[in-house]
Protein backbone atom coordinates (compact mmCIF):
# COMPACT_ATOMS: atom_id res chain seq x y z
CA UNK A 1 0.00 0.00 0.00
CA UNK A 2 1.19 3.86 -1.13
CA UNK A 3 2.07 6.00 1.95
CA UNK A 4 1.06 8.93 -0.30
CA UNK A 5 -2.43 10.93 -1.22
CA UNK A 6 -3.42 10.60 -4.44
CA UNK A 7 -1.62 13.96 -5.44
CA UNK A 8 2.08 12.78 -4.30
CA UNK A 9 1.55 9.38 -6.32
CA UNK A 10 4.04 9.35 -9.49
CA UNK A 11 2.39 9.82 -12.72
CA UNK A 12 4.42 6.48 -13.75
CA UNK A 13 2.92 4.23 -10.95
CA UNK A 14 -0.50 4.21 -11.79
CA UNK A 15 -3.05 3.14 -8.97
CA UNK A 16 -6.79 2.12 -9.71
CA UNK A 17 -6.16 3.02 -13.02
CA UNK A 18 -4.73 6.59 -12.68
CA UNK A 19 -1.68 8.31 -13.21
CA UNK A 20 -0.13 11.47 -11.79
CA UNK A 21 1.17 14.69 -12.45
CA UNK A 22 4.34 14.69 -9.81
CA UNK A 23 7.03 12.19 -10.80
CA UNK A 24 7.98 10.44 -7.05
CA UNK A 25 11.67 11.33 -7.58
CA UNK A 26 10.58 15.13 -7.98
CA UNK A 27 9.21 14.82 -4.47
CA UNK A 28 11.43 16.51 -2.06
CA UNK A 29 13.71 13.59 0.12
CA UNK A 30 11.85 14.42 3.75
CA UNK A 31 8.58 13.45 1.33
CA UNK A 32 10.29 10.57 -0.28
CA UNK A 33 11.39 8.93 2.93
CA UNK A 34 8.50 8.99 5.18
CA UNK A 35 8.60 5.94 6.74
CA UNK A 36 6.08 3.14 5.86
CA UNK A 37 6.01 1.47 9.00
CA UNK A 38 6.28 2.11 12.71
CA UNK A 39 9.55 1.13 13.01
CA UNK A 40 11.02 3.25 10.32
CA UNK A 41 9.77 6.34 11.76
CA UNK A 42 12.17 8.41 13.30
CA UNK A 43 12.13 9.19 16.62
CA UNK A 44 9.26 9.41 19.37
CA UNK A 45 10.05 6.57 20.88
CA UNK A 46 6.52 7.23 23.46
CA UNK A 47 4.79 7.48 20.74
CA UNK A 48 5.40 4.54 18.21
CA UNK A 49 7.81 2.78 19.68
CA UNK A 50 6.71 -1.34 20.91
CA UNK A 51 4.09 -1.18 23.16
CA UNK A 52 3.11 2.38 22.92
CA UNK A 53 -0.60 3.25 23.47
CA UNK A 54 -0.72 5.16 20.18
CA UNK A 55 0.89 1.92 18.19
CA UNK A 56 -1.16 -0.39 19.81
CA UNK A 57 -3.96 1.71 18.81
CA UNK A 58 -3.28 2.07 15.49
CA UNK A 59 -2.58 -2.01 15.21
CA UNK A 60 -6.09 -2.74 16.94
CA UNK A 61 -7.71 -0.51 14.21
CA UNK A 62 -9.29 1.87 16.66
CA UNK A 63 -6.81 5.18 15.57
CA UNK A 64 -8.46 7.61 17.82
CA UNK A 65 -9.45 11.46 16.82
CA UNK A 66 -6.46 13.31 18.69
CA UNK A 67 -3.91 16.12 18.89
CA UNK A 68 -0.21 16.11 18.07
CA UNK A 69 1.72 18.83 19.25
CA UNK A 70 4.95 19.74 19.46
CA UNK A 71 7.92 21.72 17.08
CA UNK A 72 7.96 21.58 13.41
CA UNK A 73 9.91 18.91 11.97
CA UNK A 74 9.30 16.43 14.36
CA UNK A 75 7.14 13.88 12.49
CA UNK A 76 3.61 15.13 12.95
CA UNK A 77 2.24 15.01 9.64
CA UNK A 78 4.31 11.96 9.13
CA UNK A 79 2.80 10.28 11.91
CA UNK A 80 -1.16 11.12 10.76
CA UNK A 81 0.03 9.49 6.90
CA UNK A 82 1.09 6.92 8.24
CA UNK A 83 -1.67 5.89 10.44
CA UNK A 84 -4.31 6.48 7.56
CA UNK A 85 -1.77 4.19 5.51
CA UNK A 86 -1.99 1.51 8.25
CA UNK A 87 -5.70 1.53 9.10
CA UNK A 88 -6.36 1.71 5.27
CA UNK A 89 -8.33 5.18 5.76
CA UNK A 90 -8.90 8.06 3.33
CA UNK A 91 -6.99 10.76 4.08
CA UNK A 92 -7.72 14.02 4.13
CA UNK A 93 -5.02 16.67 4.48
CA UNK A 94 -6.24 20.11 5.28
CA UNK A 95 -4.63 23.79 6.28
CA UNK A 96 -6.53 25.54 8.48
CA UNK A 97 -4.29 28.41 7.33
CA UNK A 98 -5.16 28.26 3.62
CA UNK A 99 -8.57 26.47 3.77
CA UNK A 100 -11.80 27.55 5.34
CA UNK A 101 -15.35 26.76 6.28
CA UNK A 102 -16.68 25.69 3.02
CA UNK A 103 -13.97 22.95 2.60
CA UNK A 104 -14.49 21.55 5.51
CA UNK A 105 -18.53 21.26 4.53
CA UNK A 106 -17.13 19.71 1.38
CA UNK A 107 -14.63 17.41 3.23
CA UNK A 108 -17.48 16.54 5.70
CA UNK A 109 -19.72 15.56 2.72
CA UNK A 110 -17.57 13.38 0.93
CA UNK A 111 -17.00 11.58 4.37
CA UNK A 112 -20.07 10.90 4.61
CA UNK A 113 -20.68 9.38 1.45
CA UNK A 114 -18.01 7.05 1.72
CA UNK A 115 -18.75 6.04 5.57
CA UNK A 116 -20.13 2.64 4.95
CA UNK A 117 -16.74 1.34 3.32
CA UNK A 118 -14.14 3.48 4.12
CA UNK A 119 -13.47 6.18 7.25
CA UNK A 120 -12.04 9.10 6.59
CA UNK A 121 -9.20 10.67 8.26
CA UNK A 122 -9.20 14.53 8.21
CA UNK A 123 -5.61 16.00 9.00
CA UNK A 124 -5.94 19.88 10.54
CA UNK A 125 -2.08 21.10 10.03
CA UNK A 126 -2.08 24.37 12.12
CA UNK A 127 -5.29 23.76 13.74
CA UNK A 128 -5.00 26.60 16.62
CA UNK A 129 -5.42 29.24 13.23
CA UNK A 130 -9.34 28.43 13.04
CA UNK A 131 -11.01 30.33 15.67
CA UNK A 132 -13.53 28.64 18.45
CA UNK A 133 -16.28 28.61 16.29
CA UNK A 134 -14.66 26.93 13.28
CA UNK A 135 -13.08 24.41 15.45
CA UNK A 136 -16.60 23.65 17.28
CA UNK A 137 -17.78 22.86 13.61
CA UNK A 138 -15.78 19.88 13.74
CA UNK A 139 -17.42 18.73 17.10
CA UNK A 140 -20.54 16.64 15.86
CA UNK A 141 -18.69 14.78 12.69
CA UNK A 142 -16.14 14.03 15.77
CA UNK A 143 -18.47 12.80 18.07
CA UNK A 144 -20.55 10.41 15.20
CA UNK A 145 -17.39 9.07 13.77
CA UNK A 146 -17.71 10.71 10.49
CA UNK A 147 -14.32 11.55 10.41
CA UNK A 148 -11.29 10.62 13.07
CA UNK A 149 -9.69 14.25 13.44
CA UNK A 150 -5.97 14.71 13.88
CA UNK A 151 -4.90 18.27 14.53
CA UNK A 152 -1.43 19.32 14.66
CA UNK A 153 0.16 21.92 15.93
CA UNK A 154 3.14 23.96 17.06
CA UNK A 155 1.31 25.65 20.06
CA UNK A 156 0.05 24.44 23.20
CA UNK A 157 -3.49 22.94 22.63
CA UNK A 158 -4.21 23.52 25.83
CA UNK A 159 -4.19 27.32 25.23
CA UNK A 160 -5.33 27.68 21.67
CA UNK A 161 -7.99 24.47 20.90
CA UNK A 162 -11.40 24.56 22.19
CA UNK A 163 -12.02 23.18 25.20
CA UNK A 164 -15.07 20.60 24.21
CA UNK A 165 -12.89 19.45 21.32
CA UNK A 166 -10.19 18.70 23.12
CA UNK A 167 -12.51 16.26 25.39
CA UNK A 168 -12.88 14.57 22.57
CA UNK A 169 -9.01 13.90 21.27
CA UNK A 170 -6.01 12.32 22.56
CA UNK A 171 -3.37 14.77 23.26
CA UNK A 172 0.24 13.22 22.00
CA UNK A 173 3.21 15.59 22.77
CA UNK A 174 6.10 15.30 20.01
CA UNK A 175 9.72 15.78 21.12
CA UNK A 176 12.91 17.39 19.16
CA UNK A 177 14.38 14.64 17.46
CA UNK A 178 17.61 13.74 19.48
CA UNK A 179 20.87 13.32 17.49
CA UNK A 180 21.08 9.65 17.28
CA UNK A 181 17.66 9.75 15.59
CA UNK A 182 18.79 12.29 13.06
CA UNK A 183 22.09 10.49 12.15
CA UNK A 184 20.05 7.31 11.55
CA UNK A 185 17.65 9.04 8.91
CA UNK A 186 20.19 10.61 7.45
CA UNK A 187 21.94 7.17 6.58
CA UNK A 188 18.73 5.71 5.76
CA UNK A 189 18.36 8.68 3.34
CA UNK A 190 22.05 7.77 1.61
CA UNK A 191 21.51 4.34 1.50
CA UNK A 192 17.82 3.80 0.45
CA UNK A 193 16.47 3.43 -2.84
CA UNK A 194 13.59 6.22 -2.35
CA UNK A 195 16.24 8.33 -0.75
CA UNK A 196 20.26 9.00 -2.64
CA UNK A 197 21.11 5.29 -2.89
CA UNK A 198 21.75 6.05 -6.63
CA UNK A 199 24.09 9.00 -6.18
CA UNK A 200 26.94 6.30 -4.43
CA UNK A 201 28.05 9.23 -2.18
CA UNK A 202 30.94 9.40 0.43
CA UNK A 203 30.29 10.88 2.95
CA UNK A 204 32.24 12.18 5.75
CA UNK A 205 31.16 11.65 9.26
CA UNK A 206 31.82 14.92 10.24
CA UNK A 207 29.22 16.47 7.50
CA UNK A 208 26.62 14.45 9.21
CA UNK A 209 27.78 15.38 12.20
CA UNK A 210 27.11 19.13 11.67
CA UNK A 211 23.75 18.91 9.69
CA UNK A 212 22.65 16.81 12.54
CA UNK A 213 23.77 19.88 15.32
CA UNK A 214 22.49 22.32 12.74
CA UNK A 215 19.14 20.75 12.56
CA UNK A 216 18.31 21.33 16.11
CA UNK A 217 15.76 18.34 16.50
CA UNK A 218 14.38 19.23 12.65
CA UNK A 219 13.79 16.17 10.81
CA UNK A 220 12.73 17.85 7.93
CA UNK A 221 15.29 20.75 7.85
CA UNK A 222 18.33 17.58 8.07
CA UNK A 223 17.01 16.18 5.36
CA UNK A 224 16.57 19.38 3.31
CA UNK A 225 20.26 20.23 4.13
CA UNK A 226 21.40 16.59 3.08
CA UNK A 227 19.16 16.85 0.10
CA UNK A 228 21.14 20.26 -0.78
CA UNK A 229 24.71 18.80 0.33
CA UNK A 230 23.96 15.71 -2.06
CA UNK A 231 23.18 18.03 -5.20
CA UNK A 232 26.34 19.95 -4.52
CA UNK A 233 28.68 16.95 -4.11
CA UNK A 234 27.51 14.70 -7.28
CA UNK A 235 30.36 16.54 -9.15
CA UNK A 236 33.03 14.57 -7.26
CA UNK A 237 31.06 12.64 -5.29
CA UNK A 238 32.12 13.23 -2.13
CA UNK A 239 30.01 14.61 0.69
CA UNK A 240 32.37 17.15 2.49
CA UNK A 241 32.34 18.77 5.69
CA UNK A 242 32.51 21.86 3.66
CA UNK A 243 29.41 21.30 1.78
CA UNK A 244 27.28 20.67 4.38
CA UNK A 245 28.17 23.74 6.21
CA UNK A 246 27.26 25.25 2.99
CA UNK A 247 23.70 23.76 2.62
CA UNK A 248 23.15 24.44 6.51
CA UNK A 249 24.07 28.11 6.01
CA UNK A 250 23.68 29.38 9.69
CA UNK A 251 21.02 27.39 12.82
CA UNK A 252 18.03 28.69 13.27
CA UNK A 253 17.43 28.42 16.89
CA UNK A 254 14.37 27.36 17.76
CA UNK A 255 13.02 30.43 20.00
CA UNK A 256 9.70 32.23 19.74
CA UNK A 257 9.74 35.25 22.25
CA UNK A 258 5.95 35.04 22.34
CA UNK A 259 5.25 31.54 22.05
CA UNK A 260 5.42 28.13 24.70
CA UNK A 261 9.40 28.03 24.17
CA UNK A 262 9.70 31.95 25.42
CA UNK A 263 7.88 29.89 28.51
CA UNK A 264 10.03 27.10 28.82
CA UNK A 265 13.47 28.82 28.15
CA UNK A 266 12.92 31.16 30.85
CA UNK A 267 11.58 28.90 33.47
CA UNK A 268 15.07 26.47 32.85
CA UNK A 269 16.97 29.90 33.24
CA UNK A 270 15.52 30.58 36.49
CA UNK A 271 15.55 27.61 37.81
CA UNK A 272 18.72 27.08 36.81
CA UNK A 273 19.96 30.36 38.98
CA UNK A 274 17.83 29.03 41.97
CA UNK A 275 19.53 26.18 41.40
CA UNK A 276 23.00 27.29 41.93
CA UNK A 277 24.21 25.79 38.40
CA UNK A 278 26.25 28.58 36.78
CA UNK A 279 26.85 26.57 33.51
CA UNK A 280 22.98 25.64 32.93
CA UNK A 281 21.94 29.27 33.96
CA UNK A 282 24.67 30.62 31.17
CA UNK A 283 23.52 28.36 28.76
CA UNK A 284 19.98 28.80 28.92
CA UNK A 285 20.94 33.07 29.11
CA UNK A 286 23.12 32.56 25.66
CA UNK A 287 20.32 30.37 24.36
CA UNK A 288 17.45 33.43 24.88
CA UNK A 289 19.90 35.91 23.48
CA UNK A 290 20.87 34.22 20.34
CA UNK A 291 17.05 33.37 19.47
CA UNK A 292 16.43 37.59 19.58
CA UNK A 293 15.14 37.94 23.15
CA UNK A 294 15.45 41.26 24.80
CA UNK A 295 18.80 41.79 27.07
CA UNK A 296 16.13 43.82 28.74
CA UNK A 297 14.05 40.67 29.55
CA UNK A 298 16.71 39.16 31.17
CA UNK A 299 18.05 41.68 33.10
CA UNK A 300 14.99 42.53 34.61
CA UNK A 301 14.69 38.58 35.72
CA UNK A 302 17.84 38.94 37.20
CA UNK A 303 16.77 41.49 39.26
CA UNK A 304 13.66 39.68 40.54
CA UNK A 305 16.34 36.53 41.07
CA UNK A 306 18.25 38.37 43.49
CA UNK A 307 15.52 39.45 45.87
CA UNK A 308 13.46 36.11 45.42
CA UNK A 309 16.18 33.39 45.53
CA UNK A 310 19.19 34.96 47.18
CA UNK A 311 18.01 37.76 49.40
CA UNK A 312 19.74 38.85 51.98
CA UNK A 313 21.66 35.40 52.22
CA UNK A 314 24.11 38.27 49.86
CA UNK A 315 22.32 41.53 50.07
CA UNK A 316 25.41 42.54 47.32
CA UNK A 317 23.06 40.96 44.78
CA UNK A 318 20.14 43.14 44.50
CA UNK A 319 22.34 46.13 43.68
CA UNK A 320 24.56 44.41 41.17
CA UNK A 321 21.50 43.40 39.26
CA UNK A 322 20.49 47.00 39.02
CA UNK A 323 23.97 48.05 37.93
CA UNK A 324 23.62 45.35 34.90
CA UNK A 325 20.53 46.50 34.21
CA UNK A 326 21.65 49.65 34.17
CA UNK A 327 24.25 48.69 31.85
CA UNK A 328 22.47 46.71 29.69
CA UNK A 329 20.54 49.74 28.60
CA UNK A 330 23.05 52.04 28.18
CA UNK A 331 25.16 49.26 26.05
CA UNK A 332 22.91 47.58 24.27
CA UNK A 333 23.84 44.03 22.04
CA UNK A 334 26.37 42.67 21.66
CA UNK A 335 28.34 43.86 24.66
CA UNK A 336 25.54 43.99 26.69
CA UNK A 337 25.86 39.78 27.10
CA UNK A 338 29.42 40.21 28.58
CA UNK A 339 27.71 41.93 32.09
CA UNK A 340 24.94 39.97 31.70
CA UNK A 341 26.79 36.73 32.07
CA UNK A 342 28.74 38.38 34.64
CA UNK A 343 25.33 39.15 36.69
CA UNK A 344 24.13 35.36 35.77
CA UNK A 345 27.38 33.36 37.04
CA UNK A 346 27.54 35.72 40.17
CA UNK A 347 23.64 34.76 41.27
CA UNK A 348 23.77 31.16 40.49
CA UNK A 349 26.65 31.00 42.51
CA UNK A 350 25.86 32.79 45.54
CA UNK A 351 24.35 31.51 48.48
CA UNK A 352 20.36 31.08 48.19
CA UNK A 353 17.68 32.41 50.36
CA UNK A 354 13.96 32.91 49.55
CA UNK A 355 13.06 33.83 53.67
CA UNK A 356 12.05 37.25 52.53
CA UNK A 357 9.95 36.15 49.71
CA UNK A 358 8.15 34.13 51.83
CA UNK A 359 8.35 36.90 54.79
CA UNK A 360 6.17 38.73 52.13
CA UNK A 361 3.29 36.05 51.15
CA UNK A 362 3.01 35.29 54.71
CA UNK A 363 2.41 39.04 56.09
CA UNK A 364 -0.35 39.28 52.44
CA UNK A 365 -1.57 35.87 53.49
CA UNK A 366 -1.97 37.20 57.38
CA UNK A 367 -3.73 40.08 55.85
CA UNK A 368 -6.13 38.74 53.89
CA UNK A 369 -7.25 36.00 57.10
CA UNK A 370 -7.11 38.90 59.98
CA UNK A 371 -9.10 42.27 60.10
CA UNK A 372 -6.23 44.80 59.62
CA UNK A 373 -5.36 46.23 63.36
CA UNK A 374 -5.65 49.32 64.24
CA UNK A 375 -2.02 51.01 64.95
CA UNK A 376 -1.25 50.96 68.12
CA UNK A 377 -1.40 54.42 69.97
CA UNK A 378 2.55 54.36 70.82
CA UNK A 379 3.19 53.82 67.19
CA UNK A 380 0.99 56.58 65.27
CA UNK A 381 2.13 59.99 64.26
CA UNK A 382 2.08 62.91 66.72
CA UNK A 383 2.17 65.60 64.31
CA UNK A 384 -0.65 67.39 65.91
CA UNK A 385 -0.73 70.03 68.45
CA UNK A 386 -2.21 68.15 71.44
CA UNK A 387 -2.54 64.88 69.82
CA UNK A 388 -0.13 63.31 72.39
CA UNK A 389 -1.29 64.54 75.23
CA UNK A 390 -5.12 64.65 74.53
CA UNK A 391 -5.27 61.84 72.54
CA UNK A 392 -2.06 59.57 73.64
CA UNK A 393 -0.68 59.09 69.77
CA UNK A 394 3.15 58.60 69.91
CA UNK A 395 3.12 58.69 73.70
CA UNK A 396 4.98 55.85 75.03
CA UNK A 397 7.43 55.29 71.94
CA UNK A 398 10.89 54.67 72.69
CA UNK A 399 13.27 56.22 70.04
CA UNK A 400 15.88 53.10 69.68
CA UNK A 401 19.02 55.39 68.91
CA UNK A 402 18.59 56.06 72.53
CA UNK A 403 18.70 53.02 73.86
CA UNK A 404 21.56 50.92 74.84
CA UNK A 405 23.45 49.35 71.58
CA UNK A 406 20.21 51.30 69.09
CA UNK A 407 17.79 48.73 69.99
CA UNK A 408 14.77 48.94 72.58
CA UNK A 409 12.33 46.25 72.83
CA UNK A 410 9.02 46.99 72.09
CA UNK A 411 5.73 45.80 70.40
CA UNK A 412 5.35 47.07 66.91
CA UNK A 413 2.39 45.05 66.45
CA UNK A 414 -0.59 44.70 68.89
CA UNK A 415 0.14 41.96 71.03
CA UNK A 416 -0.60 38.26 70.41
CA UNK A 417 -1.57 39.84 66.56
CA UNK A 418 1.11 37.39 65.34
CA UNK A 419 1.22 33.79 66.19
CA UNK A 420 4.64 33.18 64.65
CA UNK A 421 7.37 35.36 62.97
CA UNK A 422 7.07 36.15 59.08
CA UNK A 423 10.43 36.62 58.77
CA UNK A 424 12.64 33.83 59.10
CA UNK A 425 16.15 33.88 58.44
CA UNK A 426 18.07 31.34 56.78
CA UNK A 427 21.47 29.56 57.61
CA UNK A 428 22.88 30.62 54.88
CA UNK A 429 25.69 33.48 53.95
CA UNK A 430 24.92 37.38 55.62
CA UNK A 431 21.91 35.63 56.39
CA UNK A 432 23.20 33.54 59.08
CA UNK A 433 24.29 36.75 60.64
CA UNK A 434 20.83 38.69 60.60
CA UNK A 435 19.18 35.65 62.26
CA UNK A 436 21.74 35.36 65.27
CA UNK A 437 21.57 39.08 65.48
CA UNK A 438 17.31 39.21 65.38
CA UNK A 439 17.71 36.16 68.00
CA UNK A 440 19.45 38.13 70.28
CA UNK A 441 17.62 40.79 70.04
CA UNK A 442 13.91 39.31 70.48
CA UNK A 443 15.39 36.20 72.62
CA UNK A 444 13.84 37.70 75.96
CA UNK A 445 10.25 38.68 76.53
CA UNK A 446 9.45 41.52 74.67
CA UNK A 447 6.96 42.55 77.67
CA UNK A 448 10.06 42.73 79.73
CA UNK A 449 10.71 45.68 81.58
CA UNK A 450 14.65 46.23 80.68
CA UNK A 451 15.57 46.93 77.29
CA UNK A 452 18.98 45.48 77.05
CA UNK A 453 19.58 43.04 74.21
Amino acid sequence: MSLFTDDELPKSTPENGRTFEVPFESLPLAARMRPRSFDEFAGQKHLVGEGAPLRRSVEADRAPSCVFFGPAGTGKTTLARLVATLTQAHFEDFSAVTGGVADVRRIIGEAKKRRQTQRTILFVDEIHRFNRAQQDGFLPHVEDGTVVLIGATTENPLATVNTPLLSRCRLFRFEPLDDADIVDLLKRALEDERGLKDLALQVEDAALFHITKCSLGDARAALGALEMAADLARQNGVLSLQLAEESVGRRALDYDKHGDNHYHVISAFIKSLRGSDPDAALFWMVRMLDGGEDPMFIARRLVIQASEDVGNADPHALPLMMATLLAVEKIGLPEAAIPLAQATTYLASAPKSNASYVALHRARDLLNEKTPPAVPLHLRAASLRGSRERLGEGKGYIYPHDAPGHFARQDYLPPGFLESPLYEPGEEGEEKAIGERLRAWWRKDKNAPDNEP
